[in-house]
């Protein structure tokens, strides 16, 4: 399963969970950072940084929100200054994938909600110039008909 990443100022693609993991810099075992969770993990902002480095250099502005989409529907939009300990886990300890949260799942130990930790994550988004507030997550009400076009294949 690929992994959309959405990004109007660095470009956007698609990425297996392999293809996403190899270009973080920064792996690290889930539990030192989320208690009681275990696996293998990347933290965001050091693959951000690496990915942005790839496209187009360090030059121009940050995100101000990240929002990651899960396979259900469900979605959390997340201010970039709630992200300094988020981390996307992508496998079991052994190296096989999730069981549970498949394809990969977003883990933000110092968000402000629990329901931040959103698991089967098929697209993320970085957004810029979204105004300051709090964490929002929830369903999603509306679906366009190219968006039901685009995961027809999915389920």
């Amino acid at each position: 399963m690929e992994i959309h990443v959405y990004d109007e100022m660095n470009g956007s693609g698609k990425f297996s969970v392999e293809e996403l993991s190899a270009l973080a810099p920064v792996h690290l075992s889930a539990g030192e950072r989320v208690e009681g969770v275990a696996g293998r993990a990347f933290d965001w902002l050091s693959w951000y940084g690496a990915w942005r480095q790839q496209r187009k250099g360090s030059d121009g502005p940050v995100p101000t929100h990240l929002r990651v989409v899960a396979a259900d529907e469900f979605q959390a939009t997340i201010p970039w200054t709630e992200l300094d300990q988020a981390l996307f886990l992508y496998a079991q300890e052994d190296g096989t994938p999730l069981k549970k949260g498949y394809p990969i799942r977003l883990y933000v130990p110092d968000g402000n909600s629990a329901c931040l930790n959103v698991k089967s994550v098929v697209a993320i988004h970085l957004l810029y110039n979204e105004e300051a507030s709090e964490s929002e997550f929830g369903f999603k009400n509306k679906v366009s008909p190219d968006e039901l076009r685009e995961f027809r294949g999915r389920f």
